[in-house]
């Protein structure tokens, strides 16, 4: 089985602890958590046609398919099981214009929340 590979800022507190979390979740090991710090510039400039990395979290799925934000999240509760029936709420018609704003509000305001931490690649 192909993995999903999931870019968070590794400088975001809030980030670490819930990659940290749901790490812990997937049990099937279908997810690769990679640090945006780390990203070559010719995934950033594909990447980018999106939005910036640093501003939201980015899911390169195993269909090849590139999701963003909300939406990274979703797919990415869907992939363990323990979150699943969670994900299932999420992919309900109302739930995109809850949780997309909701994502939104919390991405932007994170750093002035959480503050900011040094990434040190081990």
């Amino acid at each position: 089985m192909n993995k999903h590979i999931v870019f968070f800022d590794a400088e975001c507190p809030l980030c670490r602890t819930v990659k940290l979390v749901l790490k812990k979740l997937d049990w099937r090991n279908a997810i690769l958590w990679y640090p945006v710090q780390e990203v070559n510039e010719s995934i950033k400039e594909r990447v980018n046609g999106y939005k910036n990395m640093y501003d939201e979290i980015y899911m390169y799925t195993n269909e090849k398919q590139m999701l963003t934000g909300f939406y990274t999240v979703r797919r990415i509760l869907a992939s363990l099981p323990v979150t699943t029936p969670l994900a299932l709420l999420l992919y309900l018609p109302f739930a995109e214009n809850i949780g997309e704003p909701a994502y939104r509000f919390i991405s932007i305001r994170r750093y002035k929340w959480f503050g900011r931490v040094p990434y040190n690649k081990s």
